[in-house]
């Protein structure tokens, strides 16, 4: 549809002469009347040779690379539990074999374990007949996990079965792990689509405004903060602890406390904070309890590691590592602080994790899953390896995985989300 851009002018009841009383980060600016979006994105003159930045649109092509009643494709699902593994597993299936008439495509158990030397014949045969209603289930039915066996043992599995076209299904240690499997097929000259699709509830996989399952993830923590938010008015001096999941980025917890408006204060891993002083946590939680006589904190799961950082450093199966527990931790501060100055309270704890992780896909992730999934079956037919499926300006794109590597999505502390959390709180700049 073609617009003129008369069409977009907004009406002004007059010039504005009064200074806003809304406070900004330092770093921050105010929205000027000049700023604006383009419309149309797009340009025709932006080839694959451009320099300047652009990704490559994600759909069908016109032409093919593998022919479909010889090609051979496996589905794994990697790391922890997300809402909506099992829709994109469906996804992938329903088209292969009724878009593209793949016949022969597979599941792998138990993440990349199930490539291991061992553990090949552990696979399952994927059809329209077997998959029809796993969308509505949550977790994964091919199970997953942690680490994996060597890449070259990968590759031997995947060369002795035939397999040409493998849909990794995971967060940005999956996306390591089929990077380094893409790399070593080349090696070996194994012809060999690699695709990701980006699965992780902290959202943090760069180049990818949002992650399946991410929506289905804050509603579920909206729940447990509502919750806790009952709890909390429900006692004398009630303060509701909710932790959420995000490791290096607190994109659930920010999204959550927006979206209930119950948080007082919200805690991410981008954002330091201070339990002790005049306005660290511990004094300003007292404060609201003496104004409002109820308090709910909102705290991911990696934020306040600081506290920590006395203790070895371990790690998990993926190489990352374990964090220190800062839901307990703040619980434990929270109560000695009020225990000490002999305060009445009520405080309430509550971990979702699990049940965010297992929850099934709302219609809007899985609207959201099939949509990655039959862009990454285009992807793989026409020949494409070495990337994942990402989403940008609302389009569909192809993300190589060579410039994920460094990088990880989190919120800027002078940007939009956390300003917005700050006026949803009400909770200063700095605790």
């Amino acid at each position: 549809m073609d617009q003129r851009p008369s069409e977009f002018t907004i009406k002004s009841l007059g010039t504005p002469t009064l200074t806003s009383p809304i406070e900004l980060a330092t770093n921050r600016k105010y929205t000027n009347d000049t700023n604006r979006l383009l419309y149309n994105p797009h340009t025709q003159s932006v080839g694959a040779d451009s320099k300047i930045p652009c990704f490559e649109i994600a759909g069908p092509r016109a032409k093919i690379y593998f022919e479909p009643r010889r090609t051979k494709a496996a589905i794994v699902t990697c790391g922890g539990l997300c809402p909506g593994l099992n829709a994109v597993i469906r996804a992938l299936v329903m088209q292969l074999w009724h878009r593209y008439q793949v016949r022969d495509i597979v599941g792998i158990r138990y993440g990349y374990q199930g490539l291991g030397a061992d553990a090949s014949d552990e696979f399952v045969p994927l059809a329209p007949d077997k998959i029809s209603d796993i969308h509505e289930q949550g977790g994964t039915i091919l199970g997953s996990s942690r680490g994996s066996p060597p890449v070259e043992e990968m590759v031997r599995t995947l060369q002795k079965f035939k397999i040409n076209m493998l849909f990794c299904i995971g967060g940005d240690g999956t996306m390591r792990g089929a990077q380094a499997i893409a790399e070593e097929a080349a090696k070996r000259n194994h012809v060999i689509s690699i695709i990701g699709i980006p699965k992780t509830i902290d959202n943090d996989i760069p180049y990818v405004r949002r992650s399946f399952g991410f929506e289905s993830a804050v509603a579920v923590a909206c729940q447990a903060v509502i919750s806790a938010h009952e709890e909390a008015r429900g006692a004398r001096n009630g303060i509701g602890l909710v932790k959420l999941m995000g490791r290096h980025s607190g994109y659930i917890a920010a999204n959550t406390a927006i979206a209930t408006g119950h948080a007082n204060f919200c805690l991410i891993p981008e954002v330091p904070f201070q339990l002790e002083g005049p306005n660290g946590l511990l004094a300003l939680t007292e404060r609201r309890l003496a104004d409002k006589g109820h308090a709910v904190i909102v705290v991911a799961e990696g934020a306040g590691q600081d506290f920590f950082k006395d203790q070895p450093v371990r790690k998990d199966a993926s190489g990352n590592a374990r964090l220190g527990d800062i839901g307990l931790y703040l619980k434990d501060k929270i109560a000695h602080h009020f225990e000490n100055k002999k305060t009445p309270f009520g405080l309430r704890y509550i971990d979702p994790s699990y049940l965010i992780r297992s929850t099934p896909a709302n219609p809007a992730d899985r609207l959201f899953c099939a949509r990655l999934a039959q862009n990454a079956v285009h992807a793989a037919m026409s020949g494409k390896t070495s990337l994942l499926i990402g989403y940008w300006h609302g389009e569909m794109t192809h993300v190589p995985f060579s410039v994920l590597a460094g990088h990880r999505q989190t919120i800027n502390p002078d940007g939009e989300l956390w300003f917005n959390v700050l006026e949803a709180t009400g909770q200063p700049m700095k605790i």
